[in-house]
């Protein structure tokens, strides 16, 4: 566990370290409430995006579900949509992990014969993500929707295009 907390611990550090400029998110730091949902289980998790300036951002989370945790970190090019007040649009992609115990995991995206009753392993994947976020004007709330596929790129290489995320913030600053 102290592998993944050192690189998460880092990214945090990073995040807040890092100076504003001209933003396009209507934001600086949120946190939240993130939700992966689609085909397969949905997982629920804590959440925090912060821009690092310009059009660019960060955002990392948590999720949990039935006997599965998930690490994910993500990258987005952030634009506000002309014309509207607290809407934007972003594209991006990151990193994740997701530790997953098969002695009492029964979820539907993983039918190989090869795991034997109480394996537990941990899956690599990478998560394009294209979506919607708006900020609600004189309110520190904000919400996303996006599509975000889940390419998991190792115990058999698989692409899930079927994999949709929420977010409900609350705006910091």
């Amino acid at each position: 566990m102290k592998k993944v907390f050192l690189p998460i611990l880092t990214l945090f550090i990073l995040m807040f370290a890092a100076e504003q400029t001209n933003a396009q998110t209507p934001y600086r730091t949120a946190i939240g409430l993130g939700i992966d949902l689609g085909d397969g289980q949905t997982l629920f998790g804590p959440q925090i995006k912060h821009s690092f300036g310009g059009n660019n951002a960060g955002n990392a989370q948590v999720l949990f579900g039935d006997h599965i945790t998930v690490l994910g970190a993500d990258y987005s090019y952030n634009e506000r949509i002309s014309g509207t007040d607290g809407l934007s649009w972003y594209v991006g992609v990151g990193p994740q992990l997701s530790f997953i115990d098969h002695g009492k995991w029964h979820g539907d995206w993983d039918d190989d014969d090869h795991w034997k009753e109480g394996d537990t392993h941990t899956d690599f994947a990478i998560r394009p993500a294209v979506g919607l976020e708006y900020r609600i004007p004189s309110t520190p709330l904000a919400m996303h929707f996006d599509w975000k596929p889940w390419w998991n790129l190792s115990h058999g290489s698989r692409f899930d295009a079927s994999r949709f995320s929420l977010g409900f913030k609350f705006v910091l600053k």
